[in-house]
């Protein structure tokens, strides 16, 4: 086959280790990866015998910290490193931790974010993986997994509560019209810069953001990139309460461990019955917003702006 785009960073590993093979025989080359597999079985083995009662959570996500403990699960983003962004390993992870969440015996879950970062939103990187059906394909699959990502929050049945320890941006911020509580530190900002990178809303924002503060706010926010600090997204009603930066930590999760002594069943009853009426409606508007967005990413104008933010980033 031909050689991969530079951009096609899976399938150029795949071509290049392919014709480092050489003239290699076949059987060599089954033993050769049998042997290699075998090590890595008997190091894994190893690994594990020396560490009884290994974290599980830390096991099963690469890009996560999850815990439960005292009714409560947390999940942390935890790519302090790149600012928490949301990698497409991520968005699966994500999901999976709020799925395993919404089973387990926990009264409210937690969504917070390592470091000084909540989350910088959407990793541009992840436009850069592209499959063998082209760019065409590659939108077609994030819409899919942003509309599945999004679905999640819409059916999540407990009490979720986003704990907005730094600055939020995009996917990160949108989705918090979904949430049923939001903290801040007074160090925590909001941005949804989409017009800026040629996108549209995501996340019901289109819908939540003018209902939660008026379609002036909204359109100021969401179309303009207007940066909201703590204060004004709490005066906006984005945000639940503001804490000192300080305290934040100390303030909130004495709250977050009174919330979790209430009644489960009563807690997610309630939210069922707040919630109902909505549900259908935000399904549609997700799946409107996903629609758009595929378009969006093939546009001239989107990919411009994205490759004009990536040279800008590099170059800083």
């Amino acid at each position: 086959m031909p050689k991969p785009g530079v951009f096609d960073f899976i399938n150029k590993a795949k071509w290049d280790a392919w014709n480092a093979l050489g003239s290699l025989p076949k059987e060599t080359a089954r033993q050769n990866y049998v042997d290699l597999v075998s090590s890595l079985s008997s190091s894994s083995e190893s690994s594990s015998q020396g560490k009884p009662g290994a974290d599980r959570e830390q096991q099963e996500y690469e890009n996560l910290v999850v815990t439960s403990e005292d009714g409560i699960t947390k999940i942390m983003f935890n790519r302090p490193t790149r600012k928490n962004a949301i990698s497409t390993q991520m968005y699966q992870e994500i999901m999976l931790a709020l799925k395993a969440a919404s089973k387990d015996d926990s009264t409210i879950t937690v969504v917070t974010g390592n470091g000084d970062y909540y989350s910088s939103g959407n990793d541009l990187a992840n436009f850069t993986d592209i499959p063998p059906g082209g760019v065409e394909e590659k939108a077609k699959q994030s819409a899919i997994m942003l509309r599945d990502f999004v679905d999640t929050f819409i059916d999540f049945p407990k009490p979720l509560i986003a704990v907005v320890n730094g600055p939020a941006v995009g996917i990160s911020v949108t989705t918090l019209g979904l949430f049923d509580a939001v903290y801040a530190s007074d160090k925590a900002t909001f941005h949804t810069p989409f017009s800026h990178l040629g996108l549209s809303p995501e996340g019901c924002a289109s819908y939540t953001f003018p209902k939660i503060m008026g379609p002036a706010k909204a359109t100021e926010m969401l179309i303009f990139g207007k940066k909201l600090t703590a204060r004004e997204a709490c005066a906006q009603g984005l945000v639940t309460e503001v804490f000192p930066d300080s305290t934040f930590q100390k303030e909130v999760w004495t709250r977050l461990k009174a919330y979790s002594k209430l009644p489960q069943n009563s807690m997610r009853i309630s939210k069922q019955v707040i919630r109902k009426i909505e549900k259908e409606k935000l399904h549609a508007v997700n799946a409107e917003e996903c629609s758009v967005l595929q378009k969006r990413w093939l546009s001239d104008e989107c990919m411009n702006a994205t490759m004009n933010f990536l040279s800008k980033r590099s170059k800083l």
